[in-house]
């Protein structure tokens, strides 16, 4: 199944439906990295960061790649999930410009919302983004997604990045020589 869907149907599809699912592990790729809030239970919302924390606490690998620091309001609700100091891996790579989900290699978002609340959050038809991607669990295409997050997270671009003066992933790597 591959499936385009826009808007709204990404908060459902991806935030809502196939997230809260995962069992072995989750990946995001997202160029721009906000508060999101998400339906928990009636007219109740909550910071996505405790879907994040349920699942880390059911022992679910996380990464999340993302190009620029988080908006302030997202490193609030972080610290009111301590356990993902631990269980989120990061990396903040200014090139990141895809928005991926993979979860458990058998489902993938692809698309152009970020993950904030604009974008695969829950806002409103008058305040969402217009956003377009597709759902697959295609298995050529979710390995095509998952080769991508790969390699970025591997560094394999790391050696020819001309942004590595903006990388605090690779200043990290070399001690902060620079390249």
């Amino acid at each position: 199944m591959t499936e385009y869907v826009t808007d709204a149907e990404i908060y459902r599809r991806v935030i809502l439906g196939a997230i809260p699912q995962a069992r072995r592990y989750l990946w995001i790729g997202t160029s721009d990295l906000k508060d999101l809030y998400v339906a928990a239970g009636r007219a109740k919302m909550a910071p996505f960061l405790g879907t994040l924390s349920e699942l880390a606490g059911r022992g679910v690998e996380l990464r999340l790649a993302h190009a620029k620091e988080p908006g302030p309001n997202f490193r609030r609700d972080f610290d009111r999930y301590p356990d993902l100091v631990e269980r989120l891996e990061l990396m903040l790579c200014p090139r990141v410009h895809f928005k991926t989900v993979v979860v458990d290699g058998a489902f993938a978002y692809s698309g152009s919302a970020n993950l904030t609340g604009a974008g695969m959050g829950a806002k409103g038809d008058g305040t969402r983004n217009f956003e377009a991607g597709f759902v697959t669990d295609d298995k050529t295409m979710v390995a095509q997604i998952i080769k991508q997050f790969d390699q970025l997270w591997l560094g394999a671009h790391c050696p020819a990045c001309r942004r590595k003066r903006f990388c605090a992933e690779y200043q990290d790597i070399l001690g902060n020589r620079g390249s």
